[in-house]
């Protein structure tokens, strides 16, 4: 049986004072959170679905330095976000989302958003697997709740 890694999303991934809204919110200073924000949908949203194998034991560093990264570029870049998962395969999964495909691209050129935690990505990954690049046709997924407290 493989372990289980349960890391809760903490404040100290993102940098002090900063909150995950959209950039629309932060220019109007709107403390309402992304979800609260009357979505525009009229140009489809940039999907992609990334895999990776990990070297053992390194699941943990991984996680965080993924949750650090990815919490950077919705705060930074425009990202609208990503989940991470595991597959039974042991196969690492995220599953990302951004307003475009020349979005991600702005988003990415740039320096890395924290060039240690990118490390720690690469230190942990045996292998990538190609990206796969999705077309939006339905969207009936619902944010995950948060626990406060």
């Amino acid at each position: 049986m493989r372990d289980k890694v349960h890391l809760r999303p903490e404040a100290s991934l993102l940098p002090q004072g900063a909150c995950m809204l959209s950039p629309a919110c932060k220019r109007e200073k709107d403390p309402r959170p992304l979800m609260d924000i009357d979505m525009d949908n009229e140009a489809p949203a940039f999907c992609a679905i990334y895999r990776w194998r990990l070297h053992p034991g390194s699941e943990e560093s991984f996680v965080r330095a993924w949750s650090r990264v990815t919490a950077l570029l919705v705060v930074e870049r425009g990202s609208l976000g990503s989940r991470l998962h595991r597959g039974p395969d042991d196969i690492w999964y995220s599953y990302t989302q951004w307003p475009s495909a020349a979005a991600k691209a702005e988003g990415l050129a740039r320096p890395s958003v924290d060039p240690e935690a990118w490390q720690q990505l690469r230190a942990a990954i045996a292998e990538s697997l190609p990206e796969i690049i999705l077309e939006p046709v339905s969207d009936f997924l619902a944010p995950l709740p948060r626990k406060v407290g």
